[in-house]
């Protein structure tokens, strides 16, 4: 992996490594005991889980009694705090069976990532932190099954797209009541755009500080702290334990690999990709195994829920290709949004895959989608449409190692929407060989509506089942035989309280590739 500031490569955990070497690690049972004083209740960011495993999971804090500070440390002092950790099988914690102190360090906001092992699997556990005399509030979270389990079913949700300031999530008061076993979030976790009177759709008054286009650290610390604010979205995640992925707008819109799409120098860019990539592990629950390096993270990762499922979770903005310059550069086989590395880890692990059920959790529109409904054809080069060679080798890889029922989640339009995988869109009785299922933003957008112009374009592709225009988010149950998709919205954000319904549900069966609408 390559540092732009020094042309050095590195190993992703290089960081990590050097944090310990210099007593720093974010898990130290060293740490001093003194207690210390907040200004205000430290824990204003809430508290979350994720990177579910048999054995255990991440907790994450962010200590921050003054979220809103404008040099996005939250009000910290510049100093080591030890935080303590417990986790129990019940809620009272009257059977505490992990505990520990973490240091949250100004290096990473006071930030608090404890990756805990040795628990069961496949069950509920509570945790909490407490720093001084401060406690926060009770988390709860889950284990993956064993990865032998004959699991006879599991709940998932899909999230993405949440700009803060076009409306409320009050998406997340509804999911939190559908009580996912894990959340997977497909990108889009913060916007970078400037927040002014144009955009800002909540009654609130923000400073002048947010009406800046993210680019330092600074920056993108306060962006993180004023999204997590939001008190449903904190809610979900002390409910429920999430993965995450990222997009392009956890940095800067449409960027592509080094390259960003506002005439910055590559050398600028990385700088501002490598500071846009700590904030980002500073305010998720994920491993330090992704402690960035600069501005390299390593992202791709692989979760197994018995053998009913295994969750590839993929990058496809890090290390894809530009944008072509012309179709025969579109067209190009050695093009690639996954980068040559990822593939191989990708196709290594499909190759070896015994589950029912093997889904790609990622972020933009993997299905082709001619947007010119005419004769003549158009693609968006930003989606897999702009590196369709790379889409064949992962439908190949599909076919060479027999897999089981493939389905793809996504995100990243701002629309519900589904569709076929196709051995070759163009002819639409060619073999549907897998699905893919989009969920809506958020919020990103404000209100939305039920159609939009573009739904003659997408509902135009033969191969797409569905498009709506609202906000929203989608729950799945899966069991052995099927998975029952709900694609739930919302009839608008842009002010609370807004109820939920089922838009349109679709049925998946085992071995029978292709969406089935049951309402």
């Amino acid at each position: 992996m390559y540092d732009a500031m020094s042309g050095r490569r590195f190993h992703p955990a290089a960081q990590f490594t050097s944090l310990v070497s210099r007593g720093l690690m974010p898990e130290d049972a060293s740490l001093a005991a003194e207690a210390p004083r907040f200004t205000d209740n430290p824990f204003k960011l809430g508290v979350a889980s994720g990177e579910p495993h048999p054995d255990g999971f991440v907790l994450w804090t962010r200590l921050a009694p003054d979220p809103l500070a404008e040099d996005g440390l939250g009000g910290m002092p510049k100093r080591h705090v030890p935080v303590q950790w417990e986790v129990a099988e019940d809620e009272h914690f009257r059977k505490i069976v992990k505990r520990g102190t973490a240091a949250a360090l100004p290096e990473l906001a006071h930030s608090v990532h404890v990756e805990v092992h040795g628990l069961k699997p496949g069950r509920y556990y509570w945790y909490r932190f407490k720093a001084g005399r401060e406690i926060s509030r009770t988390g709860r979270t889950k284990t993956a099954p064993s990865p032998f389990a004959d699991l006879s079913g599991m709940s998932f949700a899909l999230a993405s797209c949440q700009a803060w300031y076009h409306g409320y999530f009050t998406a997340y008061r509804h999911m939190a009541e559908d009580h996912p076993d894990v959340v997977f979030f497909l990108g889009d976790y913060i916007y970078e755009y400037p927040i002014n009177s144009k955009n800002l759709y909540r009654n609130v008054k923000l400073s002048s500080a947010h009406n800046a286009k993210t680019v330092t650290l600074s920056q993108y610390r306060l962006r993180y702290s004023l999204f997590k604010t939001d008190p449903d979205l904190q809610s979900i995640h002390a409910l429920a334990p999430w993965v995450v992925t990222m997009d392009d707008h956890e940095v800067e819109n449409n960027y592509a690999g080094a390259h960003s799409q506002y005439k910055t120098s590559p050398d600028d860019f990385l700088r501002q990709r490598a500071a846009a990539y700590q904030a980002f592990y500073e305010n998720i629950p994920i491993r330090s195994a992704s402690i960035p390096n600069g501005p390299d993270m390593l992202m791709y990762r692989r979760f197994r829920y018995g053998k009913l499922a295994e969750f590839n979770v993929l990058d496809t903005r890090q290390y894809r290709n530009d944008y072509p310059s012309n179709e025969a550069e579109r067209l190009d086989p050695s093009r690639s949004i996954l980068g040559s590395a990822q593939e191989r880890w990708l196709f290594h692990h499909l190759s070896k895959s015994d589950a029912i059920w093997n889904m790609l959790v990622q972020q933009v529109v993997l299905a082709q989608i001619d947007r010119d409904t005419g004769p003549g054809v158009e693609y968006s080069t930003d989606q897999w449409d702009g590196f369709p060679a790379c889409r064949d080798r992962l439908f190949s890889a599909y076919k060479a190692y027999g897999i089981k029922n493939p389905v793809v989640l996504t995100g990243d339009i701002h629309r519900h929407a589904a569709a076929d995988l196709k051995t070759d869109f163009n002819d639409i009785q060619s073999e549907t060989i897998g699905t893919e299922l989009i969920t809506t933003s958020i919020s990103s957008d404000a209100d939305g509506s039920e159609t939009d112009s573009l739904a003659p374009i997408w509902l135009g592709n033969p191969h797409v089942k569905l498009y709506n225009a609202q906000r929203g988010y989608v729950r799945c149950k899966m069991i052995p035989k099927h998975i029952q998709a709900d694609f739930q919205v919302l009839p608008y954000i842009t002010r609370p309280g807004a109820p939920v319904s089922t838009y349109a549900s679709f049925v998946i069966e085992a071995g029978r590739p292709g969406l089935q609408r049951v309402l």
